[in-house]
């Protein structure tokens, strides 16, 4: 016999035990003999158990309180307690323990309101034979329900877990039918195409895209739905305001239950950041490639030039004033400087003229072409200077930043042909790495920002994306090159700066240039002394070009001011005649690109054995023989082709009067 609230384990168990531990039972009971009697009919079955018995309601709900058990057994009516209030406490302190019931004075008006209060079954005593196939099916009843709770909060957690990623996506998430009627979105699909959700689950995914995308989609989402094969595209959508937005698309069917496709997911990703990267790309690669090709032409045709205006230029100091042909070669050398103003544009904006940079202060450069810019827009238009005190400086060639704020302000005042406003502004900017992000070419960093806007007409997008090409113009025949833009395009660029324009038809025009900050003192420009000194000279001249018709202008035009000229057509010419002649070769003028020795090349070769001779270098763009990404070294000659006999003879002067250069 076993005393109130011990334990009575069972002395061997079965296979046929629905768990792999002993069954933990809570048995109300006041009888010792059917205490005995319930545990050897368990135990006869092969239940292995481990039966807790009790009498009072006190140790009923302490039970409850310390323990988990598999199943309650309790007897109807007890001497200090009963069935019903054991069924409610028990239901209370352990909802999901089944609750037997295993009495003998159990009415059937009685048990069924014990079953409709939640007992799981009721048994009398007096038909022991069906009590223990009763335990089973509560237990196996009891499993099942744990096993279907355990999956249902499963499968709530799987839920919340997927409502959680689906909500908080950057991504845009809908869910539509197959035919793409939208029946739900995340928060970023609402971002992305500004509608409301309640706006948005009325349309179908066909009234999102434009008209030209409708063919492609519908045969992919076919393809998408017959195969089962998840697919990858690309498209815009129409957001609600009309303005479209290119995006990335991932589309995979949703199956039923039954492995039929019951729906479409989209995951669409806003890609507008990476077109207009790629766009930049492609961009930059086509201005380099042109530049590639103006360079190229702009090299062989100045050597042109350079014959056809020196030549002009001799010719016509040698005709007098009433010569009937000096009409005609003065229409020459015009065409002729006409043309060498378009090779330097082109030689700028493929980044291939010589700059000669010094650290300058862009308010002080706008300050001293304020006359000149009011001269060249015109009293209709007025001029507003926005420049910050306190500016930081960079380092550029300031003849050509000039020339860069001269052309947009001559852009701007095209664009305002009825007046306007002209505003030129300075400041210090940090370009961050969220903006160097949309505009491939920044690197994040301190820059100085020069800013030319007008209130014109604006420029729409399509014309953006090309004002910068070199011939590129939507003026009328004859009103303009198309080279304008394109020359500042290339200074800024080989100043190692970028330049963007932002604008809108009707709102006007900001061109927005970034020129990297640096942290030196300002320099000097000095003037440009050399139109007051007497070009004429008796020195020697060691003159090498490569281009015959170059060399025979060079060598006339020296001579004609009092030069010596020794002349050759290469390196190889060159070093044989230095060392054949005796005398003292004081300056050596060479070009810069030629076969075989380059022009630097043979300068260091010579000055070790001349220290003393000085060097002009000559050449129709920059190569990095001499400069380094156009930049000339400190103290470097150099002569811009094309040149007239004057200019040569005058930068001949400036270079052999100029002092020593220091080592």
């Amino acid at each position: 016999m076993k005393h109130a609230g011990s334990v009575v384990e069972a002395e061997r168990g079965s296979a046929r035990a629905p768990l792999d531990r002993p069954v933990r039972i809570l048995h109300l009971e006041d009888n010792l003999n059917d205490a005995e009697l319930v545990r050897d009919m368990l135990d006869n079955d092969g239940l292995h158990c481990e039966i807790v018995r009790i009498e009072t309601r006190a140790e009923f709900a302490d039970a409850l309180d310390r323990q988990r058990f598999d199943l309650v057994i309790s007897d109807f009516t007890l001497p200090s307690y009963d069935g019903r209030a054991a069924l409610l406490l028990a239901r209370e302190k352990s909802p999901d323990t089944p609750v037997l019931f295993f009495s003998g004075t159990l009415g059937e008006e009685s048990a069924i309101q014990a079953l409709k209060a939640g007992a799981t079954d009721c048994v009398l005593k007096q038909r022991p034979a069906r009590f223990v196939s009763a335990v089973r099916r509560a237990l196996h009843e009891a499993k099942e329900q744990a096993t279907h709770k355990r999956t249902e909060k499963a499968m709530r957690k799987d839920q919340e877990r997927f409502k959680s990623i689906y909500e908080s996506s950057k991504d845009a998430i809908a869910y539509s039918t197959i035919d793409g009627l939208l029946l739900d979105v995340n928060d970023s699909f609402l971002k992305l195409t500004r509608y409301t959700r309640e706006e948005i689950l009325m349309k179908t995914y066909q009234n999102l895209t434009p008209m030209e995308y409708r063919k492609l989609e519908g045969d992919i989402i076919q393809n998408v739905v017959r195969t089962g094969e998840p697919a990858e595209y690309e498209k815009e959508y129409i957001r609600k305001d009309g303005s479209l937005v290119a995006v990335s698309l991932t589309v995979f069917v949703v199956k039923d239950r039954e492995g039929q496709p019951d729906g479409l997911a989209q995951i669409v990703k806003d890609i507008t950041k990476r077109k207009r990267l790629e766009e930049q790309f492609r961009q930059a690669q086509k201005m380099e490639a042109v530049g590639q090709l103006t360079s190229g032409i702009a090299h062989d045709f100045n050597n042109l030039l350079t014959v056809i205006n020196g030549y002009s230029e001799m010719t016509l100091q040698a005709l007098k004033a009433d010569d009937p042909l000096r009409s005609n070669i003065e229409q020459v050398k015009e065409a002729g400087a006409r043309a060498a103003a378009l090779t330097r544009q082109l030689l700028a904006f493929s980044r291939k003229q010589v700059l000669e940079p010094k650290v300058l202060d862009l308010n002080a450069v706008v300050t001293n072409i304020d006359k000149m810019l009011t001269r060249t827009i015109g009293e209709d238009i007025d001029l507003v200077a926005a420049l910050t005190p306190g500016l930081g400086r960079v380092k550029a060639d300031p003849g050509q930043i000039e020339q860069v704020i001269m052309n947009l302000a001559t852009n701007a005042r095209d664009a305002m042909p009825d007046g306007g406003m002209l505003t030129i502004e300075t400041a210090n900017v940090e370009l961050d790495a969220a903006y160097a992000q949309m505009h491939m070419a920044i690197t994040p960093g301190r820059y100085v920002m020069l800013a030319v806007s007008d209130t014109g007409c604006g420029i729409d997008a399509e014309t953006q994306r090309r004002i910068f090409e070199p011939f590129f113009t939507t003026k009328e025949q004859g009103k303009g090159t198309g080279l304008g833009l394109a020359m500042v395009y290339g200074i800024v660029k080989q100043s190692g700066g970028s330049i963007w324009v932002y604008s809108e038809p009707g709102h006007g025009t900001t061109f927005k240039i970034y020129l990297p900050r640096v942290e030196a003192p300002t320099e000097a420009v000095e003037p440009d002394t050399a139109r007051a000194r007497p070009p004429n000279g008796t020195e020697t001249i060691l003159l090498v070009e490569d281009a015959a018709g170059v060399r025979s202008l060079a060598r006339a035009a020296l001579q004609v001011y009092g030069y010596s000229v020794l002349e050759a057509a290469n390196g190889n010419e060159t070093i044989a005649l230095s060392e054949q002649y005796q005398g003292v070769i004081h300056l050596l003028v060479t070009d810069v690109v030629m076969p075989g020795m380059n022009g630097r090349a043979l300068a260091e070769r010579l000055t070790t054995r001349l220290p003393q001779m000085k060097v002009l270098y000559v050449s129709g763009y920059t190569d990095d023989t001499i400069v380094r990404h156009g930049m000339l070294d400190a103290g470097m000659a150099f002569l811009q082709k094309p040149f007239t006999p004057l200019a040569l003879a005058r930068k001949v002067r400036e270079v052999l009067d100029a002092p020593p250069k220091q080592d």
